[in-house]
């Protein structure tokens, strides 16, 4: 039986940074209490970026490891259910994603929902508040992954994208240090606009008012350790430098 306490891990816990570094798609598991553990879909769909953000544990860890930050990563697949959603979100439980069907999400019964909240989505959630909470004056840095093509959509020429909305105390200092890297395309709310209702850092960070960003790479930019190591080392002195620089109190 997997227990909530499955649902996710932390690298670093009793670092010392203010930094908590969150990957909310982490993984491509899938419990073996979801329909048979695999969804009704084959390997190389749970491959794909519909299963996970690809990469992007990787650079997280390695961001956790420069910064001095914990890490903390879902280990449960985005089809399984989605942390990056409030739970009244119409797409926490994904039936359809970039032309895939998921046959185990076509029919879910309430039963079956109800369990994927209580171990999956709702302890990694209650994991991460805990480790914010540990912190004084915390600053949430949630990193993600996209494709490079949709399917029947135009290439995505961005190297990097950062999202914001509401709180742009790093983003604007991210983007305009980023965007003078002249060998970067650097998308401001590119390839998705801002945030969602209840998702990830509308509920750990703009409800607190804890400083946060988020990062999205393309994921063929960092399918190879040293390519997330590469990115890591590269973002992680302009983190710094941003977050040095950017008043912060407990919110």
């Amino acid at each position: 039986m997997t227990s909530p306490q499955d649902a996710f891990r932390i690298s670093g816990q009793n670092r010392d940074s203010q930094i908590v570094i969150t990957c909310d798609h982490a993984s491509n598991h899938i419990p073996p209490e979801v329909f048979a553990g695999n969804l009704g879909l084959p390997a190389i769909e749970m491959d794909r970026h519909i299963a996970y953000d690809v990469g992007a544990a990787g650079v997280a860890e390695q961001l956790g490891r420069l910064l001095n930050a914990p890490v903390i990563c879902s280990t449960f697949s985005r089809l399984v259910i989605d942390p990056n959603r409030g739970e009244d979100d119409p797409t926490l439980v994904m039936k359809i994603y970039d032309g895939t069907i998921i046959p185990g999400n076509r029919h879910l019964s309430d039963d079956d929902l109800t369990w994927r909240l209580d171990h999956c989505y709702r302890p990694y959630h209650a994991a991460v508040a805990r480790l914010l909470a540990g912190r004084t004056a915390p600053v949430m840095i949630a990193i993600h992954s996209f494709t490079p093509k949709l399917a029947g959509r135009r290439p995505r020429p961005w190297h990097l994208g950062i999202l914001y909305e509401k709180d742009q105390r790093l983003a604007r200092p991210m983007l305009a240090i980023l965007s003078s890297q002249h060998d970067l395309c650097i998308g401001e709310n590119e390839p998705y606009g801002g945030h969602l209702d209840g998702d990830s850092i509308d509920r750990h960070a703009l409800a607190h008012g804890h400083p946060n960003l988020l990062i999205e790479i393309r994921n063929d930019l960092i399918r190879t350790e040293i390519q997330q190591l590469n990115w890591a080392e590269r973002l992680a002195p302009i983190l710094a430098e941003v977050i040095a620089k950017t008043p912060i109190t407990r919110g």
